[in-house]
């Protein structure tokens, strides 16, 4: 990991296992491990069926893949791409999280976002927050809690929506090798919302997504480059190494992986994650063969 717009840095690149049983999606996570791969996501939805033009596909409890996955591998980096946190209790969740960090060994990333209106535990159900400001509030409130918590101290937390008495949640998350026992957070931020960007540089690291037309486009090299630009700018370089971690799909042409991966990390990323969404095309057939053709060689880059 490195801080932002640092020299040296490493680049990782890691792998969504999108769809699948329970048992070929753990199973990804082991031959992730195995032909190479940095890291390993899987995702957390309840119901996305119909957002995503078929409602056959199966989606598991992320949590239990994590858990699952982290007594079978013993390198590579394990996360949710992204965990839909404010319909989480965030109790639960700081609980969920350190569980499967210790299983792990202190593998664990949290990518966290809003979550989609889409799926229907949040649609479909009564009381839910579907608009968007109170699951940014309710995103915010868990991180605090999150960070309260990792502290092993006994903590209260009056936020807007979550309000904590007397509460101490141990054990502490594995401690990593600055000394910090404290799990990496990566918030999904809206590029260029100022209010979106500026609760990612306050955590360890940014999911980039673009705005407006080109909300589903893949980042550019200059899309990154400005990401990181405006992180360096309003981020403390005291806080720490901040990851800048985009999505997209890896070509299976090796040159041309290489390309791709390359130049976003020569504009500032820190990881690639090859994230695949169509239920019809990503098949978990289709999804191991790209998994073993591992990922691209990026030579002097990936060692920094």
């Amino acid at each position: 990991m490195r801080h932002v717009g640092g020299e040296g840095a490493t680049v990782r690149i890691g792998f969504v296992g999108s769809f699948g049983t329970v048992h070929e999606v753990v199973q990804m996570a082991v031959e992730a491990e195995q032909h190479g791969w940095d890291g390993f996501f899987t995702w957390d939805g309840v119901d996305l069926g119909g957002a995503m033009g078929d409602t056959s596909f199966p989606v598991w409890d992320p949590w239990a893949v994590l858990a699952a996955a982290a007594v079978r591998t013993e390198r590579i980096t394990l996360g949710a791409l992204v965990f839909a946190v404010p319909r989480r209790r965030p109790w639960v969740l700081a609980k969920q999280a350190v569980t499967v960090d210790h299983l792990s060994g202190g593998r664990l990333v949290l990518p966290v976002g809003l979550g989609v209106p889409d799926d229907r535990a949040v649609a479909g159900v009564r009381g839910e927050a579907v608009g968007v400001r109170e699951r940014a509030e309710r995103l915010d409130d868990a991180l605090a809690l999150l960070d309260r918590s990792w502290r092993g101290e006994t903590f209260d937390l009056d936020g807007t929506h979550v309000h904590v008495e007397g509460m101490r949640l141990l054990p502490r998350p594995v401690e990593r090798p600055d000394g910090r026992h404290r799990i990496p957070v990566w918030p999904v931020a809206a590029f260029p919302s100022a209010r979106s960007m500026g609760r990612a540089v306050r955590w360890d690291g940014v999911v980039p997504q673009l705005r407006g037309d080109r909300a589903m486009d893949p980042m550019t090299p200059q899309d990154v480059a400005e990401v990181v630009a405006w992180a360096r700018e309003h981020r403390d370089p005291a806080a720490g190494p901040f990851d800048v971690v985009v999505q997209g799909v890896l070509p299976d042409d090796p040159a041309e992986a290489a390309d791709l991966v390359g130049g976003l990390a020569q504009a500032g990323a820190t990881w690639f994650v090859d994230s695949r969404w169509d239920p019809q095309a990503a098949t978990p057939e289709r999804l191991l063969a790209r998994l073993r053709l591992g990922p691209p060689d990026l030579g002097p880059l990936a060692s920094g």
